[in-house]
Order: C-alpha cells, then structure tokens, then sequence
C-alpha cells in the first residue's frame, strides 16, 4: 500500500512537471530554399498583437537574438524574410487533488486556480513567393506575477527551443 501511495505521488509529479513545460511545434515548406535565405525584416499583425510595447519589444528582441543565432540579418525593409508574430493568453481551470486512506472510504480534497497559459506563434514567409516557408509555436504556462526579468528569460528559453528547429535540418545542440 505504502509503495501504491509513493507511485501516485510520483506520478502527479511527473504530470505536474510536465504541465510547466514549454511546448513547441513547427512546421515547414519542404520545397524552399532556407540556405539562400539572409536577411528578414518584421511585419505587424493585424490579429494577436502583445498586449502592450513592452512585451512586443520582448517578444521582437527574443526572436532577433535566435534569428542571429541563425545567421540571419535583420533589415528595416526588403529582406528576404518577413517575420510575423501573434500571441494569445488563455485563461484554464486547473485541478489540484490529494486523497488519504484507502481508496473507497478515504478522504479527498479538491481545489481549482486558474492559470494562465501564453501562446506564441512565429510566421516565416518568403515575400518574393508570398509564401509561408516557416512557422512555429511555443506554449507555457506564465506567472505575470514574477519579475519581469525572469519573465524574458523565460520567454528566450522558449524562443531557443523553439527556432532549435529552424532552419529545417539544421543541427541541433
């Protein structure tokens, strides 16, 4: 019973671990020719804005150090990239639960916060073709409440997991 108990706890780690992690995914136009690629230069979007000039100089800033990372070089206009960003906040309902004694007449305490889950998504288009060669997303449960310093560390971890896949094929650490 005691090893039964030390495996749920185990486990509800785990699982809890698993939810602060960032989550990306990507996807690619197989037929573009990422190596003869330079130069980008950013486009506004008209939808998914950051909520404020700060966190969209964050966000513009975490993607031109991984963007240089890359090799590529930003220009005011005329690159031949754009680089567009939207972001979203979704607000979730999060259960938390802890049973005692055994499992028919034990006890069981239940409670819910909310927590806020932030989205990222980074177009890539080749303007020339105006075409979408690229595009990525990074997910992660945020605390507005931390420093804004942790904050952007945060936010440039998630960046360098996210472009670890671009350019496609390119080698990763």
């Amino acid at each position: 019973m005691k090893y039964m108990k030390t495996l749920c706890l185990a486990g509800l780690l785990c699982f809890g671990a698993a939810a602060l992690a960032q989550e990306v995914q990507f996807d690619y136009d197989r037929s573009a020719n990422f190596s003869s690629y330079r130069t980008y230069h950013w486009v506004d979007s008209k939808t998914g804005r950051a909520p404020n000039q700060l966190t969209d100089q964050n966000i513009k800033r975490a993607i031109d150090e991984q963007l240089a990372v890359k090799g590529l070089q930003r220009v005011e206009t005329g690159g031949d990239l754009q680089v567009v960003y939207q972001a979203a906040v979704e607000h979730e309902k999060q259960f938390d639960g802890f049973g005692t004694g055994p499992r028919w007449y034990g006890t069981t305490r239940v409670s819910t916060s909310t927590i806020e889950i932030g989205k990222l998504v980074v177009n890539i288009v080749d303007p020339a073709k105006q075409q979408l060669v690229w595009r990525g997303a990074a997910e992660k449960t945020l605390d507005i409440k931390k420093d804004p310093e942790k904050n952007y560390r945060n936010l440039q971890k998630a960046m360098a997991k996210l472009f670890q896949n671009y350019p496609p094929g390119f080698s990763k650490k």
